[in-house]
């Protein structure tokens, strides 16, 4: 299993806090469960499609093509401005 945790706005407009997915040989890095996710329709495209995206696994932050295995948690999360 893959958990998925949406936070932020993105949690808002997905009206959704978190998941759990079959871990898959056809998921082997963060790209490839982002593109099975837009593939749900136009929201999850628009959330996930945003360009200025950031994800993270197992709580440390990282680009779409980091590799995943099963029982590693995904994060994806607006930017986040501070000061």
């Amino acid at each position: 299993m893959i958990l998925i945790n949406y936070f932020a706005s993105y949690r808002d407009r997905l009206n959704l806090g978190g998941e759990k997915i079959a871990a898959s040989d056809a998921f082997t890095c963060v790209e490839d469960v982002r593109q099975m996710l837009m593939a749900r329709g136009t929201v999850w495209q628009d959330v996930l499609g945003a360009g200025n995206l950031m994800c993270a696994v197992n709580q440390e932050l990282c680009q779409t093509d980091q590799p995943i295995e099963d029982f590693d948690e995904i994060a994806f999360f607006p930017p986040v401005t501070g000061g």
